[in-house]
């Protein structure tokens, strides 16, 4: 299937005036109608040529297209386009081979959520998909993500994803990692996000001022709650720029330099260690440049690199590596 721009629009075009019988169009005719409902669309004369429309005519024809039948009538010079049969149209025709697979791959992307209880419904459609289209089954798995299907909570998603749809309060039965018994915690529930293969849940908890950040899979229980749901104004598609993970402490964004091994300059080149990251080369040393506020997640981070990094600031960074550092040591 092209994948031109404004394909879809050309197909539509291209179908309408295929099925009027009321007027016959010549190729010239077929691109300046095409370019017509395009430029209705975009508001902008980005006009497409003869080839094109060629192309776009053999797609139409073909069986990854919708197999249409056009009789192809000549005067003197001049072709023109029709329908065999007038009461066709490709907007009354099932999906064609080729949108099926496109469908799949959209599907396969979403099937990364499985053992997600609300994603139940994609095996189901699959199997819808293979029967009506004949597709070939794929025996072979050749595609994976990274995904742990038995972390405890993820049965709660649901539940939490309807409560922030529905600006609805949760009352949130959480035991965490340093006490032994659970506490209820009122939330209003804003934001989910997946880090490190877990699940969190950003909302703000009565009684405090500033975001709570709670892990899924240490809720013990979820009920609805009863107060009236406060709204927040935070824009979440930039609430994590400025760190790495999940953790935003009550600190400011510093300037963070670490001396790195050469050997790791093509992976972390390819594989930034955050957004801000800059490259240097100072004193036949590779330097990695970042501004983000530090966390535990950074601090993993970097230690994931073993021997390969060393921070050189800030010396409060420094100091905590140091010390995790040591306690490792006293461990073996």
């Amino acid at each position: 299937m092209s994948t031109n721009k404004h394909a879809i629009i050309r197909y539509q075009t291209l179908d309408r005036c295929f099925r009027n019988a009321g007027r016959n169009y010549a190729i010239e005719d077929l691109v300046n109608e095409c370019n017509k409902s395009i430029y209705e669309y975009t508001g902008k004369e980005e006009g497409i040529k003869k080839r094109q429309l060629y192309d776009d005519i053999r797609f139409m024809e073909s069986d990854q297209g919708w197999s249409i039948e056009l009789k192809k009538v000549k005067d003197g010079r001049r072709v023109f386009y029709k329908y065999e049969d007038s009461n066709f149209s490709i907007t009354n025709q099932p999906l064609n081979e080729t949108e099926a697979n496109q469908l799949r791959e959209a599907l396969l992307t979403l099937d990364r959520f499985k053992g997600l209880p609300q994603y139940n419904w994609i095996n189901e459609i699959n199997a819808r998909l293979e029967s009506s289209f004949n597709l070939k089954q794929q025996n072979d798995i050749i595609i994976s993500f990274e995904q742990n299907e038995y972390l405890k909570g993820l049965e709660y998603i649901p539940e939490i994803y309807n409560a922030i749809l529905y600006k609805k309060v949760l009352n949130i039965e959480y035991k965490n990692f340093k006490t032994e018994n659970s506490t209820t915690i009122i939330i209003n529930p804003y934001y989910l996000k997946q880090y490190n293969m877990r699940w969190f849940l950003f909302g703000k908890s009565h009684g405090y001022e500033t975001i709570t950040n709670l892990a899924l899979d240490r809720i013990e229980k979820i009920a609805s709650g009863s107060e009236e749901y406060i709204e927040t104004d935070i824009d979440f598609s930039q609430y994590f720029e400025d760190i790495i993970g999940v953790t935003i402490p009550n600190e400011k964004i510093v300037d963070i330099i670490l001396k790195v091994d050469k050997i790791l300059i093509p992976y972390i080149t390819t594989k930034p260690l955050h957004g801000s990251q800059k490259i240097k080369e100072k004193d036949n040393n590779i330097e990695v440049h970042l501004k983000l506020i530090p966390n535990y997640e950074l601090e993993t981070l970097i230690l994931s690199f073993g021997e390969k990094i060393q921070v050189l600031e800030p010396i409060i960074l420094v100091e905590k590596l140091k010390e995790r550092i040591n306690k490792m040591k006293n461990n073996y």
